[in-house]
């Protein structure tokens, strides 16, 4: 088979492993490598300090794979189609948990079609073959937007144009000489700012850049330590994550829902209360985020990030009796967040 066969027929492969677009690029990444190199020196990824270890390895691929000479780049939906988000945000009792972590964690399930999908084109085709999904330094939508899978948007969520951007990306890194895909070279959010104009805390510093310092997702997940006074009451009720910046974007009318059952929410996670999560003990906590993105951040940045929601909802006796019960929890970290919370309702922690 010629290298254009081959690809044709990796690309028809993918779609049988539950892959909605596969695309192909070379391996010369220098433009988005630079892009991450003056990221990294405005200190806009935090306390991510893997970002600036790791960041020379993101644009050496082969590295990685030695002889590496094409990025197979996959793209897999994860939209449901009975979402509530909107919903959700505008009723501050309850939890709101980013999207793509209501469901099994990505990782697990992206990896294993990935390494499927890669066993099977060694054995038809031969060469070595590499599977990553969020969990190396691979430049993954640097890689995605020269394969032609969408472009690099204003708010650095890689966006499709027939798909939006709700979708997780995994690549295959690979020795064969594939053809490559055209690259996306267009920008289709034109003169838009919905997004840098909706993000609660002014993240999006400007068009395509993001100070991580100030992103709920990085604020909730990324971060061990206090998040910052001035941003709690712009949280709102955003406990794990955010997606605010893809609510407004008007490309995401085109997203279809995810055919992935393991992607639909569990335990109820999509219309919680604050209140019932706040309660929940370790144990619980542990049990019901087993197999989910959510277990990443442990069980007191978890406590941590509801005092904050809770801080932020309508006052009641039920919300002040709930963090007054963890007002002297043995985590300096909760216990803080939990007398500001207080304070957000002109109460004390009980006697």
């Amino acid at each position: 088979m010629t290298p254009a066969e081959t690809s044709d027929t990796i690309r028809q492969w993918g779609t049988d492993f539950g892959f909605q677009h596969i695309g192909i690029t070379d391996i010369e990444i220098d433009q988005h490598a630079a892009y991450l190199r003056h990221w990294l020196e405005k200190q806009y990824h935090g306390e991510m300090h893997y970002m600036e270890g790791r960041a020379e390895l993101r644009s050496q691929p082969e590295t990685l794979v030695p002889n590496t000479l094409r990025v197979i780049s996959a793209r897999m939906d994860y939209l449901p189609s009975d979402h509530q988000m909107a919903e959700i945000l505008g009723q501050p009792e309850k939890a709101y948990i980013s999207r793509y972590a209501l469901g099994r964690d990505y990782h697990k399930l992206i990896r294993k079609r990935l390494s499927q999908f890669a066993k099977k084109i060694e054995q038809e085709f031969g060469g070595e073959h590499r599977a990553f999904v969020d969990s190396a330094p691979v430049l993954e939508r640097g890689f995605a937007e020269k394969a032609g899978l969408g472009w690099i948007g204003k708010n650095t969520m890689l966006i499709n144009e027939k798909a939006g951007s709700w979708f997780f990306l995994g690549e295959v890194f690979t020795t064969l000489p594939l053809q490559a895909d055209p690259p996306q070279t267009t920008k289709h959010c034109g003169s838009c700012s919905a997004c840098i104009q909706d993000c609660p805390t002014g993240a999006i510093v400007a068009p395509f850049e993001v100070d991580a310092r100030k992103c709920i997702s990085y604020l909730t997940i990324e971060l061990r330590d206090s998040i910052p006074e001035n941003l709690r009451p712009l949280m709102g009720n955003r406990v794990f994550g955010c997606d605010d910046c893809q609510l407004v974007c008007p490309w995401n009318k085109f997203s279809a829902p995810t055919t992935e059952p393991d992607f639909s929410p569990r335990h109820n996670l999509d219309n919680s209360g604050l209140i019932e999560l706040f309660k929940w003990e370790e144990s619980e906590f542990l049990d019901k985020t087993a197999g989910s993105p959510i277990r990443r951040i442990g069980y007191e940045c978890w406590l941590r990030n509801l005092a904050v929601g809770l801080g932020n909802a309508p006052s009641s006796i039920d919300v002040i009796q709930a963090l007054q019960a963890r007002a002297e929890h043995p985590s300096p970290l909760v216990k803080e967040h939990v007398r500001w919370a207080l304070a957000q309702h002109n109460a004390q922690p009980s006697e």
